[in-house]
């Protein structure tokens, strides 16, 4: 990097890759969020159903923890993320979403639409999608027959695998082996960091896996590659120690191998398996405490940034 500031490729969607965003934009300018586009609940999801094309609202929130830090950043991540109120059609739909859609209608071209969009919000760095066509998720889910819960029930779509209260033991992307965002293989194949998560694991992180040029992408760059773990377990993780989510990933990516793996001290703690594990997967564990204080299970962006900044530029 010869004293310049780190090129780094961000994967993940949601809640989890705002968060990264927001750290890693303390550490560098020079970003690119590469966002899935499975996205089928919400706002989103009735965008999909009316419009056709991905859905924006995982991009919406990259976009948004991009925004600058000044004032009139900060007035736009908020328009960005805000909703209409209303007794009509538009009820609940996010303001952010709706410009983005209305750009790919005049465009006609998601990443072109998408660098329109960041140019307005003088955004530091770029937003991709995962692929350019839209995806949906399915997964295979124990625990839900109630006479035969050792069956897997197959359930489709991001938002119902999000909140099963079954056990994930599989998800797939239909349709399958879909194309990569070309600009996205590009983008980790030059960056001097890629990090993957954190997120809703089979909604936000594994999903990257399974678009097959993204994956051959990520085994074959020479950039230190960073796995964020989550802080706790989510609601499609519940009961899963940190240690598992790791045995997880590999199933699905067995190829892949990271340099670097983030855990959470709270969510590592007595995990006896997780360095284990780590080391497996050819990582260095680096256990700090990432989460907020405030009671939710999500990383505190500044406490990230430190962790990042430490790993990226010393």
């Amino acid at each position: 990097m010869n004293g310049m500031l780190p090129k780094v490729a961000a994967l993940g969607g949601g809640h989890g890759l705002s968060a990264t965003l927001q750290a890693l934009r303390q550490v560098t300018d020079d970003l690119t969020a590469i966002v899935t586009v499975a996205d089928n609940g919400g706002s989103s999801g009735r965008l999909r159903r009316e419009l056709g094309g991905l859905p924006p609202g995982d991009l919406r929130m990259a976009l948004a923890a991009l925004c600058g830090d000044d004032l009139v950043g900060r007035q736009w991540a908020s328009v960005l993320q805000s909703r209409f109120h209303s007794p009509g059609p538009l009820n609940g739909h996010a303001i952010g979403n709706l410009l983005i859609e209305g750009v790919w209608q005049h465009l006609s071209d998601p990443v072109a639409g998408l660098a329109m969009v960041g140019h307005l919000l003088h955004v530091q760095g770029r937003v991709l999608p995962m692929s350019l066509e839209p995806l949906t998720i399915e997964a295979d889910v124990l625990g839900i027959n109630p006479d035969n819960p050792d069956d897997p029930v197959i359930v489709s779509g991001q938002h119902e695998v999000a909140v099963t209260h079954g056990h994930v033991s599989a998800i797939r992307l239909v349709p399958a082996d879909p194309p990569a965002c070309p600009e996205a293989v590009q983008a980790i194949g030059e960056s001097d960091f890629v990090v993957l998560g954190p997120g809703s694991w089979f909604t936000s992180v594994l999903p990257h896996l399974l678009v097959p040029e993204l994956a051959t992408a990520l085994v074959q760059t020479t950039a230190h590659r960073v796995l964020s773990l989550n802080v706790s377990a989510s609601s499609e993780t519940e009961g899963i120690s940190a240690a598992q989510h790791l045995e997880i990933l590999a199933d699905h990516a067995p190829q892949l191998r990271f340099d670097t793996i983030i855990a959470d001290a709270a969510f590592a703690a007595d995990d006896k398996n997780l360095h284990t594990f780590a080391a497996s997967l050819g990582a260095e564990l680096v256990v700090a405490d990432v989460r907020r204080h405030d009671g939710t299970a999500r990383h505190d962006p500044l406490r990230l940034a430190s962790v990042f900044g430490e790993l990226m530029v010393g």
